[in-house]
């Protein structure tokens, strides 16, 4: 993660640079650069979105998108994985999805990256859980572990088989020991 130390941005001014590879985001008037994922990274988000959406799209209670810039509280974020309830999913008036989202994600899932350094990932669940994100995910491929962020910033360590909270609405059983076998590839 690179970050840029330059005067405080607003988001105003913020929203006006150009797009980088991979994504910068806006926390606390600081510009910081997301990782460039890599092979773990890729394989979590990627299994993430696939289960979540195999129960949650097919029921219209929710939708997981990839990497997708959200605004609010005076910060954008980029997270690996934003999880919308259907209802509040943008629309446009034809009904297509709306390209903006200015708004927090009901469950925001961070993938810790080599060293990415770990506070400035929890600042950003914890950002988002002041701003209305009910449900955060500190995914630790390193520790196979996730720390949950629940409303009030109280946080949770989970680890091997207790079950992972997930939105009420998503019926998803899942485990850290689940999430992190995905790893393991057959040969």
């Amino acid at each position: 993660m690179v970050q840029i130390p330059l005067q405080p941005l607003t988001l105003e001014d913020f929203l006006l640079q150009p797009e980088t590879k991979p994504a910068s985001e806006l926390i606390n008037g600081q510009m910081i650069q997301k990782p460039m994922p890599q092979g773990e990274h890729s394989i979590l988000q990627g299994e993430l979105l696939k289960v979540i959406n195999a129960v949650a799209q097919s029921a219209q209670v929710a939708y997981a998108f990839p990497e997708l810039r959200c605004v609010y509280g005076g910060a954008t974020v980029v997270p690996d994985v934003a999880v919308f309830r259907w209802s509040r999913i943008p629309r446009q008036p034809s009904g297509r999805v709306a390209n903006r989202f200015d708004l927090h994600p009901d469950w925001a899932i961070e993938i810790l990256s080599p060293e990415q350094p770990q506070t400035l990932v929890l600042a950003k669940l914890l950002h988002s859980a002041e701003h209305g994100t009910e449900l955060g995910w500190l995914v630790d491929p390193a520790t196979e572990s996730i720390l949950v962020v629940f409303p009030e910033s109280r946080v949770k360590l989970y680890q091997g088989p207790e079950p992972l909270p997930v939105l009420p609405e998503v019926t998803l059983a899942l485990a850290a020991a689940d999430v992190f076998a995905w790893l393991t590839l057959p040969a």
